[in-house]
């Protein structure tokens, strides 16, 4: 099988979670800014586009260089072997960025890379003159960044947060990934409870029990790159057989997801049953002050609201003085708050064992982290 470049691009502060994931996979990795890089074949375009849980997206690298004019953007796009990746019917179109380069015109770095594969493919198919486009799609993005151009191809599609088991969503849903990240910044494991009592659409908890029984997240979907020619459908199954092997169906699991509002209780019950988890996480109506449990040793992680808003700040500050009274009761566990109010810790009245920066979309939040004791080994 050929080998490939590959890039796992990640959310910022994401990195070294991707990172983890790719090696656990057995693939060897450098980390840079949002992107995680790794040599693979076919069958690890596959499993990687099924297993990464913390990943945005997996992407093919063709070509990376320094370019500073339009002439050696275009000359340098040619020179790279386009036919290897691309059939003679392939729709290929062309997406760009650039940050701190000299050709800063998006729409010219485009048009001119569009027009060099064009050529080059020209140059190898010599029967075809015109390019129908017809075919399977690769989507070709060239990044710039202080004039290093990056040509890369996307096989994953649509992002890798879209597992296929989100029907409904509320007003200000958390993305998978950042679900499953968070879920992995914890110290959960599969036979301790675990809760969310904020659980709005059950993202948090849905993703939870995906990593509780071992379940592919990209098992419920399908990729771009299954449609291309030159990766046999025979990958993909050897992809989803491992995935079905791998998956522990029989492990029990204690998982929680609580809501203030009856709606969303109902929208997570919908998308659990859509994962095919609906008789394994559990959900309830209730407050969060309302939150007690006789179990021990469990993790609380829970992503409220944070008071943007200027009318709802009252209201949140005294629901964090509240929450901080209402877990002394959970001596034994460890509890986790995503918030991007910068006083949370005077609110709750605690002091995090740790903090860690994470980006929930645009907004800089943190991670709380209240460690509880380690559970007594059995």
């Amino acid at each position: 099988m050929a080998m490939y470049q590959l890039i796992a691009t990640s959310a910022m502060g994401l990195e070294a979670l991707v990172a983890k994931e790719v090696r656990n996979l057995g693939y060897e990795c450098k980390v840079e800014n949002g992107r995680i890089e790794y040599e693979g074949d076919e069958i690890a375009i596959a499993r990687s586009n099924l297993w990464l849980r913390c990943a945005d997206r997996v992407k093919i690298k063709v070509g990376e260089f320094k370019v500073e004019t339009f002439d050696e953007l275009f000359e340098k796009t040619k020179a790279l072997n386009w036919e290897y990746f691309l059939p003679a019917d392939a729709e290929f179109p062309v997406q760009g960025k650039s940050v701190k380069s000299k050709l800063f015109s998006v729409s010219d770095c485009q048009a001119i890379v569009k027009k060099a594969i064009v050529e080059r493919l020209k140059s190898q198919y010599k029967q075809i003159s015109w390019f129908a486009e017809n075919g399977p799609l690769f989507k070709i993005e060239v990044a710039l960044l202080k004039d290093i151009a990056t040509l890369t191809i996307d096989t994953s599609g649509i992002g890798l947060h879209k597992r296929g088991y989100r029907v409904s969503q509320g007003p200000a849903p958390i993305k998978e990934t950042l679900a499953a990240a968070m879920i992995s910044l914890t110290n959960w494991h599969p036979d301790r409870p675990f809760v969310d009592p904020f659980c709005g659409s059950g993202t948090l908890p849905i993703e939870a029990a995906l990593i509780g029984q071992n379940i592919a997240p990209g098992f419920n979907r399908e990729f771009i790159s299954e449609t291309w020619p030159w990766i046999d459908q025979s990958v993909w199954e050897k992809a989803r057989t491992e995935a079905e092997d791998m998956a522990n169906y029989d492990q029990k699991l204690k998982i929680l997801g609580s809501d203030i509002d009856h709606k969303m209780i109902e929208i997570s019950k919908q998308n659990a049953n859509e994962a095919g988890l609906g008789d394994i996480v559990n959900f309830k109506q209730m407050q969060v002050t309302d939150f007690t449990s006789k179990e021990e040793y469990g993790v609380l992680l829970g992503n409220p609201p944070y008071g943007e808003r200027i009318g709802d700040r009252e209201e949140v500050e005294q629901m964090y003085r509240e929450m901080g009274k209402a877990f002394q009761t959970l001596d034994t566990w460890s509890i986790y708050i995503l918030t991007s109010y910068e006083k949370f810790e005077q609110l709750y009245g605690k002091k995090a064992t740790k903090k860690r920066k994470l980006f929930n979309g645009s907004i800089r939040t943190d991670l709380y982290q209240f460690w509880g004791p380690r559970p007594p080994r059995k």
